[in-house]
């Protein structure tokens, strides 16, 4: 409360009442909230609170224009955003074993949403206002198939000069490389000092992100098929599950179902439902070799590299889900033959604006 604006008279029956009573014994006391927060007091409760890395970025950077609307819808009178980045294990999320790659995703998230939310607690416990919107899921599902997430957590680190984004579309920390995951605190203060952006990239545009797509996503020239990504890779996620039920309404039967649908899509569907959503390739991040504490197997020997870690991924039987007369069928029919190949449905028309980065 400012020190000029006088408090409004109290009833005797609100006055009286011992929680009020303790708050104004404390209206005497010089404030302790501080008015700018101090950046290495924050770094280190984020290191403490089990981030990897950790930097502010003020909500007026001109990098942030697009997210300034929904950042003050979510926390009005945010002034700040804190970038946090946790680190993920590079040979699981390298696994040919998808369920060991999916485990470290999940677990990856929730350590770094409990990072988020330690922080807050304690930005909250010295007076400030802070919210940590959620670094995956939930989402504002009410708004799909528009803008679900509060804000992009990508766009806060790489302004917050924690990584800068790759061919692959992903957030390479010059350190860990991309086997990150990232979460954004939103606060009602000033910080002492803030991150700057990168003055280089570290990709390398080796291009093993290309080879390694199933589906054919990522083009040499940096161009990005959205929509092969989000067919295949994200299959069980919105769209994919929207199918899925709508091939339960269609089917007669359950022999008519099972002749659409095999036991095993129908197992990971239900392990997704029941568990969290798996991602079926993720591959791009898997092979990429960028980041100091990552880069010394690729600059030893790229051949024993990609032996150990492109190859597996590329020799992988599996399903590959594309959508009709599309680039990725005929990139997976032509570079991948001995990948199984379903023609599925979209989920419905999705455009790259419509999920988080």
């Amino acid at each position: 409360m400012s020190a000029a604006k006088k408090p409004s008279p109290l009833p005797d029956r609100i006055a009286g009442h011992p929680s009020v009573r303790a708050v104004l014994s404390r209206r005497a006391a010089p404030p302790t909230r501080p008015a700018v927060i101090d950046a290495e007091w924050l770094r280190r409760i984020c290191l403490e609170a089990g981030a990897d890395d950790a930097a502010a970025v003020p909500l007026d950077h001109s990098d942030l224009d697009g997210e300034r609307e929904h950042v003050l819808a979510a926390l009005p009178g945010t002034r700040s955003l804190v970038s946090l980045v946790v680190r993920m294990n590079r040979d699981n999320v390298r696994s040919p074993v998808r369920s060991v790659a999916n485990q470290e995703f999940h677990r990856s998230g929730e350590i770094v949403n409990e990072a988020a939310r330690t922080v807050v607690r304690a930005l909250q416990d010295a007076g400030h206002r802070a919210v940590n919107p959620s670094a995956t899921f939930p989402m504002e599902m009410e708004r799909y198939p528009g803008r679900m997430w509060v804000v992009s957590h990508k766009t806060v680190a790489v302004a917050a000069g924690l990584g800068s984004i790759g061919i692959h579309r992903n957030v390479i920390h010059p350190k860990f490389g991309n086997f990150v995951l990232l979460a954004t605190l939103l606060v009602d203060a000033e910080v002492s000092a803030y991150g700057e952006r990168l003055d280089y990239n570290p990709c390398l545009e080796c291009k093993l992100c290309v080879a390694a797509c199933p589906v054919g996503a990522i083009a040499k020239d940096g161009a990005f098929d959205f929509v092969g990504c989000f067919t295949h890779n994200y299959r069980e996620f919105m769209g994919g599950f929207t199918e899925w039920v709508e091939t339960v309404a269609d089917s007669a039967d359950g022999a008519d179902f099972r002749s659409r649908v095999t036991d095993a899509e129908n197992a990971s569907m239900w392990q997704s439902l029941s568990f969290k959503a798996n991602y079926k390739a993720a591959y791009c991040m898997a092979v990429c070799p960028a980041g100091e504490d990552v880069l010394e197997p690729y600059l030893e020997d790229r051949k024993e590299f990609m032996d150990l870690v492109l190859r597996p991924l590329q020799d992988k039987v599996e399903t590959l889900y594309v959508t009709p007369d599309s680039p990725g069928r005929e990139h997976a029919e032509r570079r991948f033959p001995h990948k199984r190949i379903k023609v599925v449905g979209a989920g419905r028309t999705t455009t790259a604006e419509d999920v988080t980065g």
